[in-house]
């Protein structure tokens, strides 16, 4: 899909509904009591970026001056000024380990958020974080090991830019096996921020409700948000698909304003994201409608 103004595109598989079994079993190596009870959940059908927001996709938004004025109605219609831009990073995000097709890092939750709000208005689509649901969905594509390719974590080096190969830095995107669905990344490179706000007990009662039907917890836009999948600096326990990780304040350790930015973790180059964009489309209007009850008018 090509992104209006840019001479960028965000290339998409999508993801087929179903119903699937969402947390870790007891048994499982490495598993923390959060990941509890397995439950089960259904997830409808929905888009997913191929792998992680790239840098040089990310820079239109972050650095408005190379954003053309070009909205889905054509030329002019798009009014730059009134979306919000993140405020000057501390320092670089990626901490110098790359740029252009790496994965964009550092941003916090909010940031990524408006970062989606963006490309919706742009593209005239609904784009979004995934759910934590929508997220281990795709990770598991259709299996129910704690990795997408099975159980082993021996061969989490053939799959995905971990502790033990990534050489302390984050790659290209994409250069490591897709899933059966064609998506890149789930496991490692960077960690990817979710919709959902962290709740240690989120999974409380879900096993006695049957199949949970698309669940959101928490509020997306504050509170303690959470990022799946590990990262290039992570032990394979943090790449599994169960495996849930809290937002830290360490990752803010650094940012001398006061308060923390909204809008940059200056000590987490580990963290990204990627987008996902429901199987319906919606009408501009409802896309500006979904992000005001979000973030905000």
């Amino acid at each position: 899909m090509p992104v209006p103004g840019t001479e960028l595109s965000i290339t998409l598989a999508y993801v087929p509904s179903g119903t699937f079994r969402m947390g870790s079993p007891p048994e499982e190596s490495a598993r923390d009591t959060d990941e509890g009870p397995v439950h089960s959940v259904r997830v409808p059908g929905f888009w997913m970026t191929i792998h992680e927001v790239t840098a040089e996709q990310f820079s239109p938004y972050r650095f408005p001056e190379f954003d053309g004025d070009l909205g889905p109605a054509g030329p002019g219609s798009f009014d730059v000024d009134a979306v919000t831009r993140p405020s000057p990073p501390y320092e670089d995000p990626a901490h110098g380990m790359g740029s252009g097709d790496h994965p964009a890092t550092g941003m916090t939750r909010w940031n990524a958020l408006h970062y989606a709000r963006w490309l919706s208005e742009k593209t005239g689509r609904l784009f979004r974080l995934p759910t934590e649901a929508e997220w281990e969905y795709a990770c598991r594509a259709g299996g129910d090991g704690a990795f997408g390719f099975g159980d082993d974590p021996a061969e989490l080096t053939d799959h995905a830019w971990v502790e033990a190969n990534s050489e302390g830095s984050h790659h290209s995107v994409g250069t490591r096996p897709g899933n059966r669905w064609g998506i890149h990344d789930l496991h490692g490179n960077v960690a990817e921020w979710v919709m959902d706000g962290y709740l240690a007990d989120a999974y409380g009662d879900r096993a006695d409700r049957g199949v949970v039907e698309a669940p959101l917890e928490g509020s997306p836009s504050q509170g303690q948000g959470m990022v799946r999948g590990g990262a290039f600096d992570d032990a394979p326990e943090a790449a599994r698909c169960a495996a849930r990780t809290p937002e830290s304040r360490a990752w803010k350790q650094r940012d001398p304003q006061i308060p923390k930015s909204r809008w940059w973790n200056t000590d987490a180059p580990h963290v990204g994201f990627r987008l996902v964009s429901p199987a319906e489309e919606l009408t501009l209007e409802e896309i500006r409608e979904y992000w005001d009850g979000i973030l905000g008018g």
